[in-house]
């Protein structure tokens, strides 16, 4: 065989393959959407958290700290030592 008809080969093996995946790519989406619509949407219920008040809060001032000390000390502020 030679090297163009090679090259043809490939060409025309990669369109089928991408092909393919397209077709069966644009079925999925196709089939989820009716499959949404028959089933519909429940109104989700609001989330309830599993972590109490007190550890939010910790959680939240922690999250600060770590934000105004990376705000402080950037990553071209750090050198190497």
């Amino acid at each position: 065989m030679t090297e163009s008809n090679l090259v043809s080969d490939g060409a025309l093996l990669m369109l089928i393959g991408m092909g393919t995946v397209f077709v069966f790519l644009s079925i999925l989406v196709f089939f989820t959407s009716m499959l949404q619509r028959v089933i519909g949407t429940e109104k989700s219920q609001p989330a309830v958290s599993l972590v109490p008040a007190t550890q939010q809060d910790e959680i939240v001032a922690i999250t600060a700290a770590v934000h105004a000390y990376r705000s402080k000390f950037t990553k071209s502020q750090i050198t190497k030592e």
